[in-house]
């Protein structure tokens, strides 16, 4: 197996996924964005998290939007695989299984399930499932390529303070 470097173009990607994390924080919604990008570098959508507007726990999660995005845009599946999701934090579950059935062939994230759940501490109601995107993704045929924790001091700085402000 090859391990993968992260690189410049990962850093700006996942750096612009944090942006959206700040603006989807900003207009009431979780500190949650994703971006997916093509082989080629070329940004095929990115999305940030609508739970705070929709009060939806499940399609609302940006990895789920961003995919949505991508899909309605008519982007093949065999482009899929070149291209990459770079999600502000570490997907969960079912945002990883989604990612797998989308044919996205490279998952690259910042902040990591466990730093969120850290952060969420003050709030156990929030802290969600305990699995990490690895785990589920392993366990398909032919997963995607998972690169992270990346940059996680810069992708908690959306986080910092929203779990104890009453999220």
């Amino acid at each position: 197996m090859t391990v993968e470097a992260f690189t410049e173009a990962d850093a700006g990607w996942l750096r612009r996924a944090f942006r959206g994390a700040a603006a989807a924080r900003a207009r009431g919604d979780r500190p949650f964005a994703a971006v997916v990008v093509d082989g080629s570098g070329a940004m095929l959508a990115e999305a940030g998290s609508t739970q705070g507007a929709s009060g939806d726990g499940t399609l609302a999660h940006s990895e789920m939007n961003v995919l949505g995005a991508v899909i309605r845009a008519g982007v093949r599946r065999d482009r899929l695989g070149g291209a990459t999701i770079y999600s502000s934090g570490e997907p969960c579950a079912m945002c990883a299984a989604a990612i797998f059935y989308s044919g996205i062939g490279r998952v690259v994230y910042g902040l990591s399930a466990g730093a969120i759940l850290a952060l969420r501490n003050a709030r156990p109601e929030t802290a969600g499932l305990t699995l990490g995107c690895r785990e589920v993704l392993l366990r398909a045929h032919a997963p995607p390529h998972v690169l992270g924790p990346c940059l996680e001091n810069e992708g908690a700085e959306p986080h910092r303070g929203y779990w104890t402000e009453g999220a």
